[in-house]
């Protein structure tokens, strides 16, 4: 143990607070909470512990940080903060989570849209939500024009190049303001409806969709009857469903929660005026070696404080009882008592084990998935080991591709699959120098020479790279026999190199070109080395046109923003991330480059004003 650490240890306080593990450089490990800091600490370090993924961390431990609170939820509120700005590598976490969605009204557009969004930073909009069901947003989205008409196109103008209404005007999913089929303040009056609906207030809408039938039935404009009093069942409907999402009596969710290895499931049963109304459910990693109480304290720090609401109620499976903490910090983002509790009897009981038994059932599901997939990543290895005759299992596999347009802005990339996976901290890509014209193999060489002069030189720590002192067991080439060769030639001018193999792979035909070696080795299409192989050249190609794209715009934009007053690097650096690309950005509207964060309103109109004087900014 670091003898900083042990200091530490006899010095912690028995009170409830927030402590943070720090690696040898300063990084953050794991951030936890505690009611007894001196306890909860010291219970890290008990030998024999035996929890292989608090061994793991405990080793890396250079240094502890400690953080008092005055009570245990304060402690989770702080914990939660912290894990979220700093996301910690040893912190439990859900796996792919997402921000909820909302309804987006563009208010500040001459013909505003209504969408689906998962963002809530544009000026000149209107949000509603957040929801629960990505699903029943789409589903209300749908009613809503429908009902309302409102134009579906995208951007802030309607319409298309052409002039031509879309199909959405022939079959009355649209008001056509494209072609002036209505008049902007009419278009408006139909955007309030939307906004009133979104807002609670339906029987104005009820009462004018009732007359407006009654008015074409007496006029015997029979059709138009028949739609009316479809929009008016529609909107009744819809207005039904909202009015009981917004109903909290006899509201309460039940957690079950099933933990094995490094993985955990959770099923989340919400319950509305005592029915299920649905069931979500979550994969946690990073678990391995915490407690189950620790891993629900976990997900509910995740999921509650970005949930569009907290329940009442929280039950919770019956081994979990010193919850306290939890309902505090629940009742502090409620802004009301939240119950947290695990039943001993009745049907919240039966409930809680039913969540509890789905959840398990998940768990084995996704392992059983996992112990599949691992089977399947051996299959490819073991398949391209045989076929291509290597020496040794292709474990770090790395491909590199070359990317450039007519010679010019040439750069190359390099992919990492590590176990028949790929590792995209691991990937690197090139800016290639010195050439003049096109000159694929001449790049390969020097981007294979300068990986593997920084794999000769990986002892330097000035020059440390993780990815590129790990040495490949295969180095596959994108292309033929040609940048094959220029590829060898360059790691046998490097010296001091171990064996690799090289390979190269033709798109053509999927031709497997090795050193010495005339003819190309054919696989098999079905073959899963080859599928590897496949994989690993296209992931490749994807990199080095991304980075290939990044350099051709950042090109664009330099010499666009040359001439542009006002816009520093900070600006230009956000205008470049909200647009990603040249052509975006000189197409944007005054609107939309109002919309760009960090970017004042009045620098947004002058640099519009600068773009659009005399067409755009001077070559």
């Amino acid at each position: 143990m670091v003898e900083t650490v042990q200091e530490q240890l006899a010095t912690l306080p028995r009170s409830p607070g927030v402590y943070l593990f720090r690696d040898e450089g300063d990084d953050i490990l794991y951030v936890g909470k505690a009611k007894s800091l001196r306890s909860r600490v010291r219970s890290y370090f008990n030998r024999g512990d035996g929890r292989a993924g608090i061994e793991r961390m405990v080793a890396r431990i250079a240094r502890i940080e400690i953080i008092v609170t005055s009570t245990e939820a304060e402690a989770l509120h702080l914990e939660q903060n912290l894990v979220k700005r700093h996301r910690p590598p040893f912190n439990v976490r859900l796996r792919d989570d997402k921000s909820f969605p909302y309804i987006a009204v563009t208010v500040a557009d001459e013909y505003p849209r209504v969408m689906f969004t998962r963002e809530r930073h544009r000026r000149g909009t209107v949000y509603f939500g957040p929801y629960a069901n990505a699903k029943k947003v789409r589903e209300t989205l749908d009613v809503l024009n429908r009902v309302f008409q409102f134009r579906p196109c995208e951007g802030p103008k309607p319409g298309r190049h052409s002039g031509i209404p879309c199909l959405d005007f022939h079959i009355e999913r649209c008001t056509a303001p494209c072609i002036g089929a209505i008049s902007s303040g009419e278009y408006r009056e139909q955007i309030d409806g939307v906004i009133a609906f979104l807002s609670g207030d339906t029987r104005s809408i009820v009462r004018s969709l009732e007359g407006r039938m009654r008015v074409a039935s007496a006029e015997e404009r029979f059709e138009d009857a028949t739609r009316y009093r479809n929009r008016l069942f529609a909107i009744k409907s819809l207005a039904e469903r909202q009015g009981a999402d917004r109903r909290d009596a006899g509201t309460f969710d039940v957690i079950g929660l099933a933990v094995a290895g490094d993985r955990a499931a959770v099923q989340l049963f919400p319950l509305r005026d005592g029915k299920l109304i649905d069931r979500y459910a979550f994969h946690l990693e990073n678990v391995e070696g915490q407690d189950r109480a620790t891993v629900l304290e976990g997900f509910c720090l995740e999921y509650y404080t970005a949930a569009p609401s907290v329940p009442s109620q929280l039950i919770v499976p019956s081994d979990l009882t010193d919850t306290e903490a939890l309902a505090g910090f629940l009742s502090e983002l409620r802004g009301a008592t939240v119950d947290v509790r695990a039943p001993i009897r009745g049907e919240k009981k039966r409930l809680a084990e039913l969540a509890a038994e789905n959840a398990a059932i998940a768990l084995d599901h996704e392992t059983t998935a996992a112990e599949q997939k691992r089977l399947r990543r051996i299959e490819a290895l073991e398949s391209l080991r045989e076929g291509l005759n290597l020496e040794s299992l292709p474990v770090r596999i790395e491909c590199f591709d070359i990317s450039n347009l007519q010679g010019r802005d040439i750069v190359a990339a390099m992919t990492v699959f590590l176990d028949a996976q790929p590792r995209k901290a691991h990937y690197r890509s090139f800016t290639v120098r010195g050439l003049d014209g096109q000159d694929d193999f001449a790049s390969m060489a020097q981007v294979v020479a300068r990986r593997f002069a920084r794999l000769r030189d990986s002892g330097e720590t000035d020059r440390y790279d993780e990815s590129f002192s790990a040495i490949p067991n295969l180095v596959v080439i994108d292309g033929g026999k040609g940048q094959l060769a220029a590829a060898l030639d360059a790691m046998k001018a490097t010296a001091g190199l171990p064996r690799v193999a090289v390979i190269a792979l033709a798109k053509r035909a999927e031709e497997v070109f090795v050193p010495g070696r005339s003819s190309p080795i054919i696989l098999d299409r079905h073959d899963p080395g080859l599928q590897l192989l496949q994989r690993v050249r296209d992931e490749a190609h994807r990199f080095a046109v991304t980075f290939h794209r990044q350099k051709r715009d950042t090109r664009a934009f330099s010499s666009i923003f040359d001439t542009l007053v006002g816009i520093g690097p900070s600006r230009r650096r956000s205008i470049l991330h909200h647009f990603g690309s040249a052509e975006r950005f000189l197409a944007a509207s005054q609107e939309e480059l109002e919309a760009v964060p960090g970017l004042p309103a009045k620098t947004a109109r002058s640099v519009y004003g600068q773009l659009h004087r005399t067409g755009g900014p001077a070559s």
